[in-house]
């Protein structure tokens, strides 16, 4: 079993940062995790938004933004396009449920002979 997350879009904004007031470190990040294991994948459906500041190393929270960053992450928020939620069968799902498919048909063949 392993999550990990991916990154959907990621983008370098100029705007002042809310903390340093820096117009060249600010980042967006959008990422989703996927949790992964034998027989499926699938993504959570949270997009977890981060905003980081490169010039003083911190993270930019919400409260602290201001109405110009929240028009860009508004624009930047629609770039980033989540991937689907389903489960996604891998091969060997495929094969256990072909196996258990096969045996409940040869017991029932051999119970409707008897």
């Amino acid at each position: 079993m392993s999550i990990q997350k991916y990154v959907l879009h990621s983008a370098r904004i100029n705007n002042n940062c809310p903390e340093c007031y820096s117009t060249e470190g600010l980042e967006f990040t959008f990422e989703q995790e996927n949790f992964e294991n034998r027989f499926y994948s699938k993504a959570k459906k949270e997009v977890i938004e981060t905003l980081y500041c490169h010039n003083c190393k911190q993270q930019v929270f919400p409260v602290s933004w201001t109405e110009d960053i929240e028009r860009v992450h508004q624009y930047h928020s629609k770039l980033a396009k989540p991937k689907s939620s389903m489960i996604k069968l891998k091969p060997l799902a495929y094969i256990l449920i072909l196996f258990d498919v096969i045996t409940i048909a040869v017991i029932i063949y051999f119970l409707n002979n008897n």
